[in-house]
């Protein structure tokens, strides 16, 4: 969810939210709660429409994704240490071709 924050154009509603991550209205708002209450997200007026509700990332949300971000890489990078060149180039094309065909409903 986290994740979805960030990479909006404009901090989203709930709703917007559930969509982004594909959850139902009901478990979008029980996860914003959580990150709120974790200090990660917070609720703020929308300026364009007053009764709108959007949820902004913090700067602990942030470095929150940091170190997940850190912690996923440095784990890829262990468990590639013992692929060879080749490897690694064949893992890489079948990864995008697997990504490429991800239905996108």
């Amino acid at each position: 969810m986290l994740d979805a924050l960030e990479g909006t154009e404009r901090p989203p509603s709930v709703s917007e939210l559930a969509d982004a991550i594909g959850v139902d209205q009901p478990r979008a708002s029980r996860l914003v709660q959580a990150a709120i209450d974790a200090g990660h997200a917070r609720r703020e007026v929308d300026p364009a429409d007053a009764r709108r509700s959007a949820i902004v990332l913090t700067a602990a949300g942030r470095k929150i994704l940091a170190d997940a971000r850190g912690t996923r890489r440095d784990a890829v990078v262990t468990a590639l240490a013992e692929f060879t060149p080749e490897e690694r180039a064949e893992l890489a094309r079948l990864l995008s071709r697997f990504v490429a065909a991800w239905p996108r409903d």
